[in-house]
């Protein structure tokens, strides 16, 4: 990456090398030099820096061969190397050197390596692993003489030296500042960071806030976002990062987000007003261009950001997947104690039993009792302490759950502690390092902790022991923290100091001050210490009266209740065994006081007596197996959701028993255990969990495709199919066609999984189906990743084989898939379904492809009005839709019982929706045969043309054109700006109406309808104080209303206009709209305006036949009313119009010739500006 700056009339060149972290481990990072620093720091104090767009968008657009990438050196090399970017370094360096010139051509300050993947983790994909070193120094000269000419899952410790030979290759090829970037993992980085959806999270979970609090130890310069997203969806992610850093902020977003195709259609025009808007809104320092991003792009951001000003620059925060900032307005903060095997008996057993699954239970108990951070030791001379508390850690960060809080390394054993260290991608606290071993020891110890970007617990020990007395607690406190900050350069609110509590309540005279000198060494440290904490070890206090809890907690509690007056900030406690001060025992209460306080010799005796007389010990937290008393598939799916282990495989058994329910062990998966596995994805594609490795069943061949060295999506996928009894064998990255079938054949693959990131690999995809039909395999594709589609698998990749081709949208979709086309009674059906919805969706592409040369039109079979006085009741009740029914009484089942009639097999609601419904018959059918109720309306059809936004009405078709119209409806075109994904045009209702200048007599129809009756109903059951019929009764008239539209709509296309005379839908169907035309209403989206009724209700005299009127604020009346307008044109469909903005208000208002002010009154909801400030 090179800095391009011009300041005092000279040009400055800087260069600056890219990581791109691959797995989760935390990088080794290098920083540049200080005048260097210096310098960038200067630029971004006068103005916001360009940074270059995407290398591989660059080296796309070349279309290079396999040849191309070999070059000669590499010619014979026994590996494809198509697709390994970083290495046209060394074969294409023009190709390369010309990128780089382009993008600073076009105005960018700063240009980045070719070193995507230049470290040896990432070449031995290609067998080059050898060359890391070389290809990022040659990489740094070709981008310096760029510069020059322009102005004239591996272990941690193996990634810290792949990252530590790529930083030194890049310096030594004379870069001047290094990013760390498209970072997924923390664990990666601990400055870009790339948040992987709309959720704001990263992949392992962190929000933006978490990422920049686990980073910011090392102090960078710069820290920001780059790809997945485009600008618009990347900028409350960006505005939340600036509000937590005091670095400078770096913002390269893609082009907008991919198309169906893989590639990006937002236009340097589009991406620039979006990246102009940050920097007017001072959110940025530096920024440029990642994915889809072109010299063209970085060019119209230098335009945009000359004038703009950059962003400004501005407690203890610890961090787990989340932030969680300690202040001077935050509360005592709860340490967890239960995961420690020396202080956990049954923590303790689990760990010794090998019992990791259900040891972690433990931990979910504690947060979600209210512990705030997680002390984890595991320190037990029958315990591997560094094994354990690696495996333990790697268990917590796969449970969102737990990995939420931040951890607390908890060892007296410092390689025990660097192993948990290396396990969080969150700010943890290591607990703890002291003065014992003398001040070496403890500044290296302090040095490495740093490093790490951790906290520090430091214990009240020196040279000479432990402290008690106040003095002694202060002095040493004070050293220390001396130390971290004056020598380490430590943050002082990441100090936390532990006085010791110690055992009070001994028979020891001596021990009796050991509670009043903590809380007064506590006083001092906090007054004198800046920025540091207090935490202690609570279960020391009381240790004396073991095996009474009652007494023990009501210790604590007192303890409590006085220490944090004073001072103390957190402590490690049994998590929700803390009684609240007043509602101890009183007794009890003053007896712990005087202990405490020391001012009763006899407190100990008396709390002993006490204890004999009231308790046996006291109260116990015990987890509640509540959840087993629930059904079968409750149980099941319980367990899934809270990832209980211990009762699975019993509570499957006695699903796949139960014959007459589940006939085949398909039907349990299906069925409860899906359930609980659909909701696992939703809350995994939210950022909200992890999924779990369990043991498999089945053969499925998972690879990234050729040219493609992503696999985090991939890995999820095989994940999940092996939590579902699916055997999967992963092949890995970059994996070539002939390995990919080779495998399938040799391990009698069932199915095969492609995955791919970059849009190359699209066609790589469509290359591996064309060779499996080619040698006549037969079994199912899935194809999957972030750059695929359903239509882009339909149109592109299903044609090319005969075999089932499903595009699979995310992990706990796999499952689903998987097993409906390895299910021999079900499969043939799934297929046929896939066939005849990609059919569809190619036909739909094709369409969407056409270009309309004529405009056919079909002539109503009357033209004018025709009135419906009394229609018959009865052909309305079939055409009811009963879901908004159950909507009025707040009946709503829950998937996959949400719609009519399923909503009565629903175990929350059904009976109840039963019940309400059979009510709703009985009182529909005596309605009806009583006359109760009556339906009006009136329907009418006239030529029209539009005319640009809007449509005129003729009385005659001889008038169309000739004469003036006797009607105009007005219309509003969307406005708003769509996702740059989006191909469709900005839609306004005027569009699906011949224009004027076709020369084309089309047509445009009306209706209103109503249910009368209603409103004198209610008033006799009001009078009857009957509540529920009134809400009956109004519910029945507005479906009643609902389906004389509907029924209406459907003889209006099939015998009034008869414009689909030949169509045959059931309901389902036309509850999906799958009809031809439209009928929208005024008031809404697609026409947000009421005053349009005014124009519909003079047009067909609509009050005076039927009796709908309209009150002052044009709603209809009676309540059970529907009206809109007909569209019979095959491309008409709804839309909303959404926000818009002065200037169309004003040409609105124009057209209809009333005030602006009269426009915003009635389409206020839809404003896109404030109408006081204008």
């Amino acid at each position: 990456m090179v800095l391009s700056s011009k300041t005092k009339g000279s040009e400055q060149k800087l260069m600056c090398g890219k990581f791109r972290l691959i797995k989760e481990e935390l990088p080794y990072c290098v920083n540049a030099q200080k005048s260097v620093e210096d310098e960038i720091e200067s630029i971004l104090q006068e103005r916001i820096m360009v940074l270059d767009g995407g290398m591989g968008t660059m080296i796309q657009q070349h279309a290079l061969t396999e040849e191309d990438f070999r070059g000669h050196e590499f010619k014979d090399h026994s590996r494809p190397l198509k697709g390994n970017n970083d290495l046209l370094s060394i074969t294409q360096p023009d190709i390369i050197c010309d990128i780089h010139k382009e993008y600073l051509l076009s105005g960018a300050d700063i240009i980045e390596t070719n070193t995507f993947s230049s470290t040896r983790v990432a070449q031995a994909d290609y067998g080059l692993e050898h060359l890391a070193y070389r290809l990022n120094r040659v990489s740094a000269q070709v981008a310096r003489k760029a510069a020059d000419t322009v102005t004239a899952q591996t272990a941690f410790d193996e990634l810290v030296e792949a990252y530590t030979e790529q930083a030194k290759g890049l310096l030594d090829g004379g870069v001047d500042i290094l990013l760390v970037e498209t970072i997924f993992d923390t664990a990666n980085a601990k400055v870009s960071g790339t948040i992987v959806d709309k959720s704001g999270r990263t992949l392992s979970g962190q929000t933006g806030e978490a990422f920049v609090i686990s980073v910011s130890h090392s102090k960078p310069l710069c820290i920001g976002l780059n790809c997945a997203l485009g600008a618009v969806e990347m900028r409350p992610f960006i505005e939340t990062i600036g509000k937590c850093t005091t670095a400078y902020i770096i913002c390269y977003p893609n082009a907008g987000l991919p198309n169906t195709f893989g590639g990006y259609d937002e236009t340097p025009e589009v991406t620039a007003k979006h990246i102009k808007t940050f920097a007017l809104d001072g959110l940025v320092n530096i920024v440029g261009g990642c994915c889809g991003t072109t010299p063209a792009h970085i060019s119209w951001f230098a335009a945009v950001i000359s004038n703009c000003s950059a962003q400004q620059i501005m407690n203890m925060v610890k961090v787990g997947l989340e932030p969680f900032r300690i202040g001077p307005y935050t509360n005592f903060v709860n340490i967890g104690e239960r995961c420690n095997v020396a202080g956990s008996r049954k923590f303790a057993k689990l760990i010794m039993a090998d019992n990791y699954e259900e040891a972690l239970g433990v931990a979910k108990l504690q947060v979600e009792m209210g512990a705030q951070i997680l002390d984890i030791n595991m320190d037990d001379g029958m315990l591997d302490g560094p094994a354990a508390m690696t495996r333990f850690c790697n268990l917590i960060s796969s449970e969102p759950d737990i990995a939420k809080v931040p951890l607390c390394i908890d060892s007296s054993n410092f390689s025990v502690i660097e192993a948990g260290l290396k396990c969080c991608q969150g700010k943890c606290i290591v607990n703890s390092i002291s003065l014992k071993e003398g001040e070496e020891d403890f500044l290296e110890k302090a040095r490495k902790i740093k490093l790490y970007g951790a906290a520090v617990v430091v214990m009240a020990f020196d040279e000479v022991g432990q402290a008690t007395e106040t003095e002694t607690k202060i002095a040493i406190c004070s050293r220390a923290y001396h130390l971290l900050v004056e020598k380490v350069h430590f943050n002082p609110n990441d100090i936390i100091f532990d006085p010791n509590i110690l055992t009070i309540g001994t028979g020891m005279e001596e021990h009796n001050l050991y509670a009043i000198n903590f809380i007064n060494a506590t006083k001092t440290i906090k007054e004198t210490l800046p920025g540091a904490r207090i935490s202690g070890g609570l279960s020391n206090l009381s240790f004396s009266f073991r095996g009474m809890d009652a007494i023990r907690e009501a210790m604590h509690g007192v303890f409590l209740y006085h220490a944090i007056k004073y001072g103390m900030d957190m402590g490690i406690v049994n998590a929700g065994n803390l009684p609240v001060y007043d509602d101890i025992h009183k007794e009890l209460l003053q007896l712990c006081e005087n202990l405490i306080w020391n001012k009763d010799p006899d407190a100990t005796e008396k709390l002993l007596h006490y204890a004999q007389n009231h308790t046996q010990g006291g109260k116990k937290v015990v987890q509640t197996d509540e959840w087993r008393k629930s059904s079968v598939e409750e149980r099941l799916e319980y367990a899934l959701l809270k990832g209980i282990e211990k009762y699975v495989t019993a509570d499957t058994e006695e699903a796949r028993l139960n014959q007459e329910k589940y006939p085949r062990p398909l039907n349990v998966i299906e069925g409860p255990l899906m359930n609980g596995m659909k909701i696992v994805g939703d809350l995994f594609g939210a950022g909200k969990m992890f999924l779990p490795q369990d043991p498999y069943q089945g053969t499925i061949i998972l690879a990234t495709v050729k040219g493609d060295v992503h696999d985090i999506g991939k890995n999820i996928v095989g994940v999940v199919l092996g939590c579902n009894n699916f055997r999967v064998i992963d092949l890995g990255v970059m994996t070539p066609c002939e390995k990919i079938l080779r495998a399938a054949v040799e391990n009698k693959a069932d199915i095969i999984g492609l995955s791919g990131l970059i849009t190359p690999s699209l066609d790589e995809m469509i290359f591996v189906a064309k060779e499996m039909e080619r040698l006549g395999i037969k079994i199912p594709l899935l194809i999957g990743g972030a750059t695929t589609s359903k239509t882009h698998t339909a149109v592109k990749i299903a044609p090319r084989y005969s075999a089932p081709v499903i595009h699979v949208l995310d992990a706990s979709k796999s499952v689903v898939v998987c097993s409906q086309l390895l299910d021999n009674s079900v499969k043939d059906d799934f297929f046929e379904e896939i066939l005849e919805e990609y059919e569809e969706i190619r036909q739909e592409h094709y369409e969407s492809l056409k270009i309309i040369l004529l405009i056919c039109t079909v002539k109503p079979k009357f033209i004018g009005t025709k009135v419906f006085e009394d229609y018959d009741l009865k052909r309305l009740v079939e055409y009811i839709d009963w879901k908004p029914f159950f909507d009025v009484w707040q009946l709503r089942g829950k998937y996959p019982n949400r719609s009519f009639p399923k909503i009565f097999s629903d175990k929350t609601v059904g009976e109840e929706a039963k019940r309400v419904y059979n009510d709703a018959q009985d009182l529909l059918k005596t309605l009806i045969n009583q006359k109760k109720l009556q339906a009006r309306g009136v329907v009418g059809f006239w030529p029209a043309q539009s005319v640009q936004d809007d449509i005129h009405l003729y009385a005659v078709e001889e008038a169309v054109g000739s004469s003036e119209p006797i009607a105009k409806f007005y219309g509003l075109r969307q406005q708003a700006e769509k996702d740059s994904s989006c191909t469709d045009p900005y839609y306004c209702l005027s569009d699906f109406i011949a224009p004027m200048d076709s020369g084309i007599c089309d047509y445009l129809g009306l209706f209103a309808v109503a249910c009368f009756g209603v409103e004198e109903l209610c008033n006799e059951f009001r009078k009857q104080d009957d509540e529920y019929n009134i809400i009956m009764v109004k519910a029945l008239g507005d479906r009643l209303a609902e389906a004389f539209a509907e029924e209406l709509h459907e003889r209006v296309r099939r015998e009034f206009w008869a414009y689909s005379n030949t169509e045959q839908l059931n309901l389902s169907d036309l509850r999906k709209i799958k009809y031809e035309g439209i009928r929208p209403a005024p008031g809404y989206p697609s026409q947000p305006d009421h005053t349009e009724k005014l124009t519909m209700w003079k047009l067909a005299n609509i009050e005076e036949t039927t009796g709908i009127g309209l009150t002052e604020s044009l709603a209809m009346i009676p309540a059970s009313s529907v009206s809109g307008l007909y569209f019979s044109s095959p491309n008409s469909k709804y839309f909303a119009v959404g926000k818009i903005c002065k200037d169309q208000v004003e040409d609105y208002a124009l057209r209809k010739n009333v005030s602006v002010a009269e426009v915003e009154k009635w389409l206020g909801p839809i404003l896109g500006y404030d109408t006081e400030q204008l």
